[in-house]
């Protein structure tokens, strides 16, 4: 059974930190690109960050460049989000996503909240 479990959210001040986990199981890991996707009310899901299967080459929405740092472990079978100098904006809903082209699968978690606010 595919599991990808988020963790790590929670309420934080403007310019605190966070750092989201996304443990998971039932699938070759290390085979597939991983995401980190959130969704403020109203407003569509966005991309926030990507990492490759072997972790080497990440990518990141203009908006978390230089403040969120994405990374995984293929030993432990996870993925995580360090957040830095946090904005009332980055409130939202983050969830993971695990991607393969080959044969075509995406696989998602339940999310987590993040709330910035003083």
């Amino acid at each position: 059974q595919v599991q990808l479990v988020e963790s790590g959210g929670g309420l934080v001040q403007p310019g605190g930190s966070l750092r989201l986990s996304c443990a998971t199981s039932g699938f070759s890991f290390s085979s597939y690109a991983m995401s980190w996707y959130r969704q403020a009310p109203g407003k569509e899901r966005e991309l926030v960050a990507q990492i490759s299967s072997d972790g080497g080459i990440s990518n990141y929405a203009d908006s978390v460049k230089g403040r969120f740092t994405i990374s995984r472990d293929n030993s432990k079978n996870t993925m995580y989000l360090q957040m830095n100098s946090l904005k009332s904006e980055d409130t939202a809903v983050y969830y993971c996503n695990a991607r393969r082209t080959i044969p075509d699968r995406s696989y998602w978690g339940q999310g987590t909240q993040v709330t910035v606010s003083l």
